[in-house]
């Protein structure tokens, strides 16, 4: 049973949260005691929300999860485990990732509530929308993104708000395509899939994918030369950060239309050697030329 809830918990999906950080970063709290320890809080505390939506939709799901390729393996699908217990612990690390952001202020409270009702439509229905659902997906991104600025007491950057959007829907849909070739392999005929994905095609997805990617790119590459950018960071060299951002969204397109994948964001980020170098680089000269 500990295995089946670890799994239902899905901390590997816990990378997402490092959106928390972004307001540390970008707006030079990282000096600050105070401010970094409520963006651990706070990282904790989404940690336990998240894994609280995971399990959600995973009892939402258990039905059309059994007939599903890949999503029969889950184990609310498989019968390894029963409802009661999933219930229990949805509800406990929900109310826990609530209290640790209230602890931290209200307006963290208000952004872990939003994120759970957001989550929660998501799972009632929402999810069924074509768009609309890929849409829902990245507003749980920019609640992480607020719970990390103004969470904190540090004002979010209209750019990096509009970067982590575009980002967001980007990896959205590739996720929505590598589900699509999935279920549209005749290995899989006959499989179950999300009703959403009767609203896709491929040919759609790929200019969603083409729009958001490009989106994404132009709109960091422009954050730093922004003079507004180059003022409050000191700096006017952090545009040297867009080719590591290049390059991994590159390879990701490579991941997603070369080898099929995106299906799981958060494992191609911890698996591909290129995107882990792309991220390390990144995080790596955004330090040293934010810290001067």
């Amino acid at each position: 049973m500990t295995s089946a809830l670890i799994r239902l918990m899905r901390p590997h999906q816990w990378i997402k949260n490092g959106f928390l950080f972004i307001g540390v970063v970008f707006g030079h709290g990282w000096n600050d005691a105070r401010l970094v320890a409520e963006a651990l809080v706070l990282f904790v505390a989404f940690c336990l929300a998240s894994s609280a939506v995971y399990i959600l939709n995973d009892i939402a799901d258990r039905d059309a999860d059994r007939v599903h390729p890949y999503k029969r393996e889950r184990p609310l699908a498989r019968g390894e485990i029963g409802l009661g217990v999933p219930i229990a612990l949805c509800i406990a690390l929900a109310l826990a990732g609530v209290a640790l952001a209230a602890a931290v202020s209200l307006a963290a409270l208000l952004v872990a509530a939003a994120y759970i009702v957001l989550n929660i439509g998501y799972s009632a229905g929402l999810k069924r929308v074509a768009i609309l659902d890929v849409f829902m997906i990245a507003g749980g991104f920019m609640l992480r993104i607020l719970a990390g600025t103004a969470g904190i007491g540090i004002p979010p950057s209209n750019w990096l708000l509009l970067c982590g959007l575009m980002l967001t829907l980007f990896l959205g849909f590739c996720k929505r395509r590598a589900e699509l070739l999935a279920v549209t392999d005749p290995a899989n005929s006959g499989s179950g899939h999300r009703v959403a994905l009767d609203g896709y095609s491929m040919p759609l997805l790929d200019c969603l994918i083409a729009v958001s990617v490009a989106c994404a790119a132009l709109g960091y590459a422009l954050y730093t030369v922004d003079p507004d950018t180059i003022a409050l960071h000191r700096t006017d060299r952090l545009f040297l950060t867009f080719p590591f951002v290049l390059y991994g969204l590159f390879r990701y397109l490579q991941v997603v239309y070369s080898k099929g994948g995106g299906s799981d964001p958060a494992w191609e980020m911890l698996r591909n050697p290129h995107l882990i170098a792309a991220t390390a680089g990144w995080l790596g000269a955004t330090g040293w030329f934010l810290a001067g």
